[in-house]
């Protein structure tokens, strides 16, 4: 693929942090230089000489036939309607109907010169947007039905790529980028639970299909009603709005800099805290007290520049008002942070200058950007624990260093060390401790995830590595600067729990996938399936105790379900039924599980968009948050 333009040479921060400035930076969907190539599947123990984060694991099936053709990745979701109208009455429906990637993405505009849009974003310096951002995956068309006989087309299907323009949002300003971090859980069982799609905690399942520690009820009526929508706010250009928390009061969710409590069940305002600037970076994570952290501009960015990433902020959700807000300082700029977590009472951020961390709830400055040998804290991941990914060495000969530390000092409490050539790595879970990679760039489908690492917290010792092949598994992170975002993975039981691919489905035209589960012990599959049901696909939301809380993404005639999965038994468990009515249907559908946020608690879902951008009556009118309620 043609790779536009690189944006012009940013100058560097002052005062030494992090790597040498003057190296090119890698592409993504190149292989380090310095990386080994990816073994062969071994059934025995791989020969001593060999780094275990570098051997091949073996690849256990799944349940399905894998010799068909799977399916380009679909365009980016993000809040924008994806589907085709509804079929007429007595017509079939076209191939693929119901699932996303059947159109182009009307909002992807290319800028084959990578300069900056109206809020001072452009292309990152690696050459394209980080995972989640508007034009990055390859678009396919639809399959052609082949002859009767043929299974509806599913073994004669035709599929022509079509490569999405690069569109310019991660922002670059002053050695710094700009992303909307969203991923880990916190693991509270509150009325309103913060959930999210990675980081789930470690409950138990019961034996004999039991579970243990479930909060969720299923509803005396499990039909829902949409309860509030969130008109799309205005905007010149592509703006990120990624950031969406449920507490037991109320429902908060990120806009154009600001952020806006909601009543969950009315969807009137409940506060609103104005921001100087666009918040750059989000967490999940969120204290006991309702207590969490964003990185945003420090003013609204003028068209062809940028305001950087530099403000620090604890916002206090249960109030409805922000603690605290400041920047750090590399001599006499302030360092543009590309990711923030929250663990227990702290806040990490980190940056290619490094990382810091403060107290929440006062402020206080707990450690600053620190370097040694060129080694650099690039970003944390948060929760129940603190886990810090550095990144030593030169751009094309990096080693990354995966840390428990102290959320107080700072100070190591274990580490390991993952083999030199793989150059980006993501935190799924920090308590049990879950690392993904695309190690040798391997995966082929742009979900940066090639295989998993297990790593023991206390001792720092690799437990086991699960190969995860981009063609049978899904689940997506981004670990170039985003260290914590991951989608549709979830950790808990001491399980790793993602979804298979989609594939063909029993009826013509449909998909289906399923969810399996590794032994994060052995790397093994336990035998434990969800099956999706014919039309649907499922995708691992959080852990609620013992069990697995899921949403089903739902066929062109029908409304989508939230469903509980047994820990023990895998037995599934409708929460909530979306309806199928034309309105509520198109207003879900919109909302893409790849890339919107979802959120669900005891009968309330609650789906959001991660981007505003300039409307366009072509499409309809969209919406920044789709709520749904139980008891329709």
């Amino acid at each position: 693929m043609t790779q536009p333009p690189p944006p012009p040479n940013q100058p560097p921060q002052q005062g030494g942090f992090g790597p040498p400035q003057d190296q090119p930076p890698q592409q993504p969907g190149q292989p380090p230089a310095a990386a080994p190539a990816p073994q062969a599947p071994q059934d025995t123990p791989p020969a001593p000489q060999t780094p275990p984060d570098l051997q091949k694991a073996s690849q256990p099936g799944y349940g399905y036939p894998q010799q068909a053709p799977q399916t380009p990745p679909p365009p980016p979701g993000y809040g924008y309607p994806q589907g085709p109208p509804a079929p007429q009455a007595g017509q079939t429906p076209p191939p693929g109907y119901g699932y996303p990637g059947q159109q182009p993405n009307p909002y992807a505009q290319p800028n084959a010169y990578g300069q900056p849009n109206a809020y001072g974003q452009q292309p990152t310096a690696y050459g394209q947007p980080g995972y989640g951002y508007p034009g990055q995956p390859t678009m396919p068309m639809q399959p052609q039905a082949g002859p009767p006989g043929s299974g509806g087309g599913k073994s004669n299907t035709s599929l022509v790529i079509i490569v999405s323009a690069l569109v310019a949002i991660a922002l670059i300003a002053a050695g710094g980028f700009w992303y909307a971090s969203s991923s880990g859980d916190d693991g509270k069982n509150k009325k309103h639970e913060t959930a999210s799609s990675s980081g789930g905690t470690a409950g138990t399942g019961g034996a004999n299909g039991g579970t243990t520690g479930g909060k969720e009820n299923v509803p005396a009526d499990t039909a829902s009603k949409l309860l509030f929508q969130v008109p799309l706010p205005k905007a010149n250009d592509t703006v990120v709005t990624s950031g969406s928390w449920l507490t037991d009061k109320v429902y908060a969710k990120t806009g154009i800099a600001e952020i806006v409590g909601y009543d969950p069940d009315k969807g009137s305002k409940l506060w609103t805290i104005k921001l100087a600037g666009p918040v750059c970076a989000v967490t999940d994570h969120v204290t006991e007290d309702d207590r969490t952290a964003i990185v945003y501009q420090p003013k609204m960015p003028a068209k062809s520049s940028s305001a950087g990433c530099t403000q620090v902020a604890a916002i206090d959700l249960a109030a409805g008002k922000k603690l605290w807000s400041k920047p750090v300082n590399s001599g006499d700029y302030p360092i543009n942070f590309e990711n923030v977590t929250v663990a227990q009472h702290t806040v990490a951020v980190g940056s290619t200058n490094g990382g810091a961390a403060f107290d929440i709830d006062s402020g206080k400055p707990l450690w600053k950007p620190k370097q040694t040998d060129s080694c650099y804290d690039a970003g944390y991941g948060g929760g129940a624990k603190l886990v810090a990914l550095r990144k030593c060495g030169e751009y094309d000969n990096r080693q990354l260093h995966v840390q428990n530390i102290d959320p107080k000092s700072g100070k190591v409490i274990s580490e390991y060390k993952m083999s030199a050539g793989i150059e980006y790595a993501s935190i799924v879970s920090t308590d049990p401790l879950v690392v993904a990679a695309d190690v040798g760039d391997s995966a082929g489908d742009g979900s940066g995830i090639s295989d998993y690492f297990s790593i023991d917290n206390k001792t720092g010792k690799l437990r086991t590595r699960i190969s995860a092949p981009g063609d049978s598994y899904g689940g997506r992170c981004d670990g170039i600067s985003r260290i914590e975002f991951c989608k549709q993975i979830v950790v808990g039981n001491d399980k790793l729990y993602v979804p298979t691919e989609e594939h063909d489905g029993t009826g013509d035209y449909s998909k289906t996938n399923e969810i399996v589960a590794f032994d994060l012990g052995t790397g093994k599959q336990t035998g434990q399936r969800a099956d999706a049901g014919d039309g649907y696909t499922i995708s691992p939301l959080r852990m609620d105790g013992g069990n697995l809380i899921a949403y089903k993404r739902p066929p062109y005639d029908k409304g989508g379900q939230i469903v509980s999965i047994a820990g023990g038994s895998f037995k599934e468990t409708k929460l909530l039924q979306n309806p199928a009515t034309e309105k509520e249907r198109d207003a879900e559908t919109s909302m893409l599980p790849d890339y919107a946020e979802i959120r669900y608690s005891e009968g309330h879902l609650y789906m959001s968009a991660v981007f505003a951008h300039k409307s366009d009556s072509t499409y309809g009118k969209e919406y920044l948050v789709v709520a749904f309620g139980a008891g329709g």
